[in-house]
Order: C-alpha cells, then structure tokens, then sequence
C-alpha cells in the first residue's frame, strides 16, 4: 500500500483541552480507524523558537515527544480535517511512504 508516514512534534506538558496533546492525538487516531500510532518521548529536543527543551530528572512536563502514524491518503485527509476543526497547532511532518504487513498472523 502507498500512503504516509505522519509525525507530529509537541512537548509532553502541551495540552488540548484537559488531555496532554500527544494523548489526544493517539485518541483521535483510534477514533477515525486509523490502524496504529505510536508516541515516543526523546530526551532532547531544539524547539521551532531555539528553546531547548529536555527531559530531568525532577521535571519530565518539558520531554519533546512524537506521535507517528503510517496513513493512507485517505485517513490523513480525515486526521487533517478533525485537527483543524479543533484548531490544533502542531508542527507536523508528512513523507511519502510503502507500508505493509509481512508473515502471516498467528
């Protein structure tokens, strides 16, 4: 199959509503079908504004985390659509990709 691989960028304090927005993104994405998202924390990040951000020992409320999802054409149309709705801001990146499944399930 063709579609995306999307990656949203945000930190692990940012919240939509009463929902921390890494969280509300995997929410959404279950809500729409999507097949799967994963939300990673790194311990590093340089934000758009050249503000470090990173994870310590006392404090995780500033950890960069990404929510990667792989879309058809299809679902990011559908995800782009319920985020401007709600009026999400999140920097985002959208690549091309082949995804499918090997092996057989048990």
């Amino acid at each position: 199959m063709h579609g995306f691989q999307v990656t949203f960028f945000t930190q692990q304090d940012r919240m939509h509503g009463h929902m921390p927005l890494a969280q509300w993104l995997l929410d959404e994405a279950k809500k729409l079908g999507i097949r799967g998202a994963t939300l990673d924390g790194a311990i590093q990040g340089l934000g758009h504004d050249g503000t470090i951000h990173a994870i310590n020992m006392f404090d995780f409320s500033d950890q960069p985390v990404q929510v990667t999802m792989v879309v058809t054409a299809e679902e990011v149309e559908r995800l782009f659509t319920q985020l401007a709705q709600e009026r999400v801001q999140v920097f985002y990146m959208k690549v091309p990709v082949e995804f499918g499944t090997l092996g057989k399930q048990d």
